[in-house]
C-alpha cells in the first residue's frame, strides 16, 4: 500500500530508540522526511541520518524550550511540518505504593508523558494547520484507562494524554488536522527489558527474574506475547497518512488482546 507520504515532513519525539526509532525508520522507508528529537543521539538514529532524508536534533523535551526548539529546527530543515508523532515518555514502577511517589515523582511524570507531548504539539500546531491535511499521532498506553497501582502516576499522565488528544481533535479537525491516539499494551523496547526496565524492577522488588516476569506479563495477551515496535510504527505510519483522512478524535489499542472490555 502507498501511504503517499513521498515528500512530507514528519517530526518523531522519543526517536532514538524503541517505538520512535522503529517510527522514523518507517517514515523514512515511506519517502518522508523526517526530524528526530531525542534526548540522546544513538548510533541506531544517526546510522539513520546517514542512510535518509532525516535531521537530528538533541533536546530535552522535558525543558519548556526543547519542544519549540525542535519544531523550529524542522521547519527551518524543510520548511514546515505535516506529521507530528509525539511518542516520548518513561515509566518507574512505584513498588513500594503510592505513599512513596513525592511531589518530584508527580512532576517528572507528568513532564515526559504529558507535559512534553502539549508543548510540542503547541509549537507544531500553527504549521500543521498550513499542511495540507496536518497530522498528530500521539503515543499513549492502555494505562489510560486500565489504572494500574504499579504505575499510578504513569497511568494518571496517559489518562490526561488522551483526554487532551481527544480534545484538540475537536477543536482542529475542522481546520483540517487530524488528532490520534496509539495506545500499546508491552511492547520489547528498553521501557519494558532493559537492565532497569519495567520487568527488572520489579523482579528487584518482588524477587524471581526480569525474564519471568516479562513472560508473565506476556502470558496475560491472548497472543502470548509484547508488541513488537515495528508493529506499533506501522499502526502509526497509517494513521499520519493521507490513507486515514478521515479518522480522527480515535484512539486504536495495540496490545495482542490484553485488553478483555469492549
Amino acid at each position: 500500500m502507498d501511504l503517499q507520504l513521498t515528500g512530507r515532513t514528519a517530526v518523531v519525539t522519543g526517536a532514538s530508540r524503541g517505538i520512535g526509532l522503529a517510527v522514523a525508520r518507517g517514515l523514512l522507508d515511506a519517502g518522508a522526511r523526517v526530524v528526530a528529537g531525542a534526548r540522546e543521539i544513538t548510533d541506531e538514529l544517526s546510522a539513520l541520518a546517514a542512510a535518509g532524508e532525516l535531521t537530528t536534533v538533541k533536546a530535552d523535551l522535558t525543558a519548556q524550550d526543547g519542544p519549540a526548539a525542535m519544531v523550529e529546527a524542522a521547519v527551518s530543515a524543510y520548511g514546515g511540518v505535516d506529521i507530528l508523532v509525539n511518542n516520548v515518555g518513561g515509566v518507574r514502577p512505584r513498588t513500594d505504593g503510592f505513599l512513596s511517589v513525592t511531589d518530584d515523582d508527580w512532576t517528572s511524570t507528568l513532564a515526559v508523558n504529558f507535559l512534553a507531548a502539549v508543548r510540542t504539539t503547541r509549537a507544531a500546531l500553527p504549521h500543521l494547520l498550513e499542511a495540507d491535511g496536518g497530522s498528530i499521532v500521539t503515543v499513549s498506553s492502555v494505562n489510560a484507562f486500565l489504572p494500574d497501582p504499579l504505575v499510578i502516576d504513569y497511568s494518571a499522565a496517559k489518562a490526561a494524554l488522551s483526554n487532551f488528544c481527544k480534545s484538540l481533535s475537536k477543536q482542529v479537525g475542522p481546520q483540517g488536522v487530524r488528532v490520534n491516539t496509539v495506545s500499546p499494551g508491552p511492547v520489547s523496547t528498553s521501557l519494558w527489558l532493559s537492565d532497569n526496565g519495567v520487568a527488572a524492577t520489579v523482579a528487584r522488588a518482588a524477587g524471581g527474574t526480569p525474564e519471568d516476569i516479562a513472560a508473565q506479563a506476556a502470558a496475560d495477551a491472548p497472543t502470548g506475547r509484547f508488541t513488537h515496535p515495528e508493529e506499533v510504527a506501522d499502526l502509526i505510519l497509517f494513521l499520519s497518512s493521507p490513507r486515514a483522512a478521515n479518522i480522527t478524535g480515535a484512539d486504536y489499542v495495540i496490545d495482542g488482546g490484553l485488553v478483555n472490555t469492549l
